[in-house]
């Protein structure tokens, strides 16, 4: 049917009541970083944290943003510590 993972989300967020633009490479990247440094499993607990955190801090893409990027160091130092 040719829909791509935009058309995912943007179809999700308005299920969901949501209207947020959000960066998909961003979250793919933070879910990607956290699934290699930490564990599969914890990927998408991970991006539902970051989904509550944004809500909880008051929403918006810069939030979603702020939060991706703390979490994302947090796996990175994960591995780190892990690997020494």
């Amino acid at each position: 049917m040719g829909r791509t993972l935009d058309d995912w989300m943007t179809e999700a967020a308005a299920e969901l009541g949501i209207d947020l633009p959000v960066d998909t490479k961003e979250l793919l990247d933070l879910a990607r970083v956290v699934a290699h440094s930490v564990a599969r499993p914890a990927a998408p607990l991970t991006a539902f944290l970051v989904g509550y955190a944004t809500a909880a801090g008051g929403g918006g893409a810069a939030t979603v943003t702020e939060a991706a990027e703390r979490i994302t160091a947090l796996a990175q130092r994960w591995a780190a510590e892990s690997d020494e």
